[in-house]
């Protein structure tokens, strides 16, 4: 079940870590979690757990995987504690483990939709490279216009989702098959095509409708594994445009004969993963998941011990609920209180309708596979994810051999509600809003790298004899991209600015719905992000020009000189120091 929650649209090697990872960070709660209830005493056992809840909470701040690694580990133990079964910890470990296995198992196995009519191994892969070429296309459409920024921000969208798709573990280290290695040759083909049109959508004014016709081409090309034909050229009137029509020369070349490419990541290393959670994100969500976890635990443990769930022994519902409360990326606090409760209130009612008329056990083990079936979809609401849940968790209890508890699990999840609710808006140690701090800063951090790795580009020597600067830089069909490439460097810089960015984004939306007493530590925070996403963007119209022209033009240094001054004066508003960078001219 909760491998299943974690399952997600996209590729399949995506799917391995996205399942796995957060099993494994199950089964160890389910051991710990097992062996602190059979061993020790209720204080004991409170302290241990809430220990656990500060551990996951600060894991969960360095991603979304390491985030639901932290739900699963909670989970886990406060199962293994509050649910007291013969087998010992590592056989239910075991149980546990191979449970996600066969989901992942058959998520590897199973064909999805589409993928019959192409290459079945890269399905998800395929159609997340062909994302990006439509958004770039779609990007194109919108120049000019209104909508230019959104489409913008759905182009960073679809790259961070194929970069996530072609990037996911694999037993070698590079791509290990032609198919593979052309595939990541067509997304690195992508990033000079999203470059240059991100530099038109900077820029303002509108392009020919054929402009978009080639990356909509080479979409329809990447679905169907064939050749482009014959791509349109745009006009060479502008650095943008001649950038675009070079782009689309080097992806034909690719498209045609393409070895490989470099998918234009930095990983992250153990350092930056520890520094993410001891850092002011990472301390301030632990401490607020140790306390909702620990209090939880404590009232379950009390409510246990004075009888008030009847005969049976199971005490892990209210802590479990208070872990998915207390996530912050399944929503703001309040609504995440208000769906929960309504979701399970619906679920506990549906499930005594069921139970009151389905067989036993087959009609709880059809009950099971329906809600099991439910759950993809669900997942779109949490209101709704959490009455399916609340169906599926009810009927395996039932099916274990434990009575119907659907007026218990109403009564533990509205307490919960309360105690997070209550928890989730005490004051706490340090400065509120470390979350969305955190990732701003990260976001400066790599917009100001990318800058500054431009504004050297400026300086650097050109290529070539003497002539016309777009002549002593070369074009890209001239210029075999290689790792050591200037403009791969810059390549992976602009992935990272906006990548970062996007996710400080996420943050702050989140934040800005919060209740008064929360929102308000994060007020200007989105002020500082459109900032950044503007020097962003200048800078990827600055690197183009700089690639036709050799030189920064009088509007483009203005611009960066104007945002740079903007950036100091709103940094410091809201708490946040963003490092120095030279002089934008």
């Amino acid at each position: 079940m909760l491998a299943g929650i974690n399952d997600r649209p996209g590729s399949r090697r995506a799917s391995v870590k996205r399942i796995g990872v957060p099993a494994l960070g199950g089964a160890l709660g389910l051991v710990a979690g097992t062996y602190a209830g059979q061993q020790t005493g209720a204080v004991v056992l409170t302290v241990i757990l809430t220990f656990v809840g500060l551990v996951a909470g600060s894991i969960s701040a360095i991603g979304p995987v390491a985030s639901a690694v932290g739900t699963q580990l909670l989970v886990a133990s406060a199962i293994g504690a509050g649910m007291p079964l013969p087998e010992p910890g590592w056989e239910r470990a075991l149980a546990y483990v191979a449970g996600a296995g066969w989901l992942l198992v058959l998520r590897l196995v199973l064909p999805t939709p589409g993928s019959l009519a192409g290459d079945f191994r890269f399905d998800g892969e395929r159609k997340a490279v062909a994302g990006v070429y439509e958004a770039v296309a779609d990007l194109l459409d919108a120049v000019g216009g209104p909508e230019a920024m959104r489409r913008r921000a759905a182009l960073t969208a679809a790259l961070d989702h194929a970069q996530d798709a072609l990037a996911g573990p694999r037993l070698r280290r590079y791509a290990s098959s032609s198919a593979e290695r052309r595939l990541h040759a067509q997304y690195a083909a992508a990033l000079p095509l999203a470059e240059a049109a991100t530099a038109l959508a900077w820029a303002g004014e509108a392009v020919a409708e054929r402009a978009s016709e080639g990356p909509r081409r080479l979409a329809a090309a990447v679905r169907g594994n064939n050749h482009t034909g014959p791509l349109p050229a745009p006009s060479r009137s502008a650095p943008a445009l001649r950038a675009l029509d070079d782009a689309l020369l080097h992806a034909a070349e690719v498209f045609d004969q393409g070895r490989g490419g470099d998918l234009h990541t930095r990983p992250r290393t153990p350092r930056d993963r520890l520094r993410a959670a001891f850092g002011s994100a990472g301390r301030e969500y632990g401490l607020r998941v140790a306390l909702c976890f620990g209090a939880s635990s404590a009232v379950a443990q009390a409510l246990h011990q004075g009888q008030w769930y009847g005969q049976h022994e199971h005490w892990y519902w209210l802590p479990a609920t208070a872990v998915f409360l207390v996530k912050p990326d399944l929503g703001p606090l309040a609504s995440r209180v208000l769906n929960r409760a309504a979701g399970t209130v619906l679920g506990a009612v549906v499930f005594a309708g069921f139970a009151a008329v389905l067989p036993r056990p087959e009609g709880l083990i059809a009950l099971v596979a329906l809600s099991g079936a439910l759950i993809p979809v669900a997942t779109r609401h949490f209101a709704a994810q959490t009455a399916v849940v609340t169906v599926l968790v009810l009927a395996l209890v039932m099916v274990g051999g434990e009575p119907q508890a659907s007026m218990g699990r109403i009564g533990e999840t509205l307490l919960a509600c309360a105690i997070v609710l209550i928890t989730g808006h005490l004051p706490m140690p340090g400065q509120r809003g470390g979350g969305v701090r955190a990732r701003l800063a990260a976001a400066g951090d790599a917009a100001y790298a990318y800058l500054t790795h431009v504004l050297d580009e400026a300086d650097a020597p050109r290529i070539g004899t003497p002539g016309t600067p777009s002549e002593r830089r070369g074009t890209p069909t001239e210029r075999p991209i290689t790792p050591s490439d200037p403009r791969a460097t810059r390549w992976t810089l602009r992935r990272e600015a906006y990548r970062t960015l996007a996710e400080a984004r996420t943050a702050i939306s989140l934040s800005a719905h919060e209740l008064p007493a929360l929102a308000r530590h994060t007020e200007g925070a989105d002020e500082v992000a459109d900032l950044l996403e503007r020097l962003v963007d200048t800078t990827t119209a600055c690197a183009v020009h700089l690639d036709d022209t050799g030189r920064l033009g009088p509007e483009h240094t203005e611009r960066l000189t104007a945002l740079l001054g903007e950036l100091a004066g709103q940094g410091g508003r809201v708490g946040l120091r963003l490092p120095r960078t030279r002089r934008a001219g």
